[in-house]
């Protein structure tokens, strides 16, 4: 037997105001989209916001529905916009923000696993990193170099049968 690890890194950043101006603008544009979220039962409003390579920025917010699971998260809802309406434009960045409306968050979130594995799809596809930015309303900000390191241990279409 054999004990092995994943090792994850990330930038941590003190709070939005030390991110790099391009990175600061998304995540503004995620928390934007964050307001329009539709989530009265969780009351969890959550942002996310595309940098795509030609520079366009496609924004999704969490959509909530009294028949669950019917909704969808706002990286999903991003990240299938982004491929609909710009298809074959590889990802860049994406920048996700949750607010709780029953009190403030200074933590940054992270995708649930549905969305991971949606966006690490979309990376290899690409075949290019897709950075990450994580917030919370306020407080510590992470920056991911690829989605990779929040799926390590990822499934992908490299194990499906070939046609």
């Amino acid at each position: 037997m054999e004990i092995k690890s994943f090792n994850t890194e990330f930038i941590l950043y003190e709070n939005r105001n030390e991110l790099p101006a391009e990175s600061a603008a998304l995540l503004n544009k995620a928390h934007e989209a964050a307001q329009h979220a539709y989530a009265p039962y969780s009351r969890f409003k959550v942002g996310a916001a595309i940098l795509l390579e030609n520079g366009e920025i496609v924004i999704g917010s969490n959509q909530e529905n009294a028949a669950y699971p019917s909704g969808i998260c706002a990286e999903r809802t991003a990240a299938f916009s982004a491929s609909a309406l710009y298809p074959n434009v590889p990802f860049k960045k994406i920048a996700i923000i949750a607010i709780n409306l029953e009190k403030p968050l200074d933590e940054p979130i992270s995708p649930c696993g549905a969305c991971r594995q949606v966006l690490l799809e979309y990376e290899q596809k690409y075949n290019k990193p897709l950075e990450m930015i994580l917030s919370g309303e306020t407080g510590h900000v992470y920056v991911f170099k690829s989605i990779h390191e929040l799926l390590p241990c990822s499934f992908h279409s490299g194990f499906l049968p070939k046609e």
